[in-house]
């Protein structure tokens, strides 16, 4: 297995578009006008769709994974849907405290099989909670490409990317600057951490 993943930032020339790139995370912010943002950010991650789609799906466990992630409860679950209760938790200067909390509606999408490898995808939104619009996507692609050497095929490559998309609008009390910032770094560190999980179920099983 390889992984090949370019977490170079674009720039761009639209004055409402903002990129950055850190520790292999891409992230974008737009501005679409008032007090709405729209967040696009993605990594690579060393390991096959599979194993990141579990991770993504055991909610509860995501309060253990996710430092700014204070409680991921499951309210209702069955087939491909998901409703949770989460409270995000981020330190302030002073010793004060900034929480986000909100009831989330989760789709889980069947696997989509590519030309050259295979994508799923959860589709989400905040029913209830501090935000007027917080709904979005989370993405994982595996790719696979054959390995030459020279004009002799050798093997398969593929390579794996989780992608996360987020359109928020907070609510009147809440500065969106304060709330753009404050996203982003938890998405950075959100993507991060699941890398890094990722990682550590690969080593395990290879262990074993």
């Amino acid at each position: 297995m390889s992984l090949q993943y370019d977490g170079g930032a674009t720039i761009t020339q639209d004055e409402k578009t903002d990129s950055i790139c850190d520790d292999g995370v891409f992230i974008e912010i737009k501005k679409l006008g008032g007090n709405s943002r729209r967040i696009r950010s993605k990594i690579g991650i060393e390991a096959g769709l599979d194993t990141v789609w579990n991770i993504l799906t055991d909610y509860e466990k995501l309060a253990d994974l996710i430092p700014g992630l204070a409680v991921s409860k499951v309210v209702e679950k069955n087939d491909k849907f998901a409703r949770i209760f989460q409270i995000g938790q981020q330190n302030l200067p002073f010793g004060l405290k900034f929480n986000a909390k909100g009831v989330i509606d989760c789709y889980e999408k069947d696997v989509e099989i590519l030309p050259n490898g295979k994508k799923r995808e959860i589709k989400f939104k905040m029913i209830e909670g501090d935000f007027t619009n917080f709904e979005g996507t989370w993405l994982i692609e595996q790719l696979s490409k054959r390995k030459r050497e020279e004009d002799e095929v050798i093997g398969e490559e593929w390579q794996t990317t989780l992608s996360y998309l987020v359109d928020v609008k907070p609510k009147m009390w809440l500065p969106v600057r304060l709330v753009e910032g404050r996203l982003s770094k938890e998405i950075k560190t959100n993507l991060s951490c699941i890398r890094d999980e990722a990682k550590r179920v690969i080593t395990t099983v290879t262990s074993v």
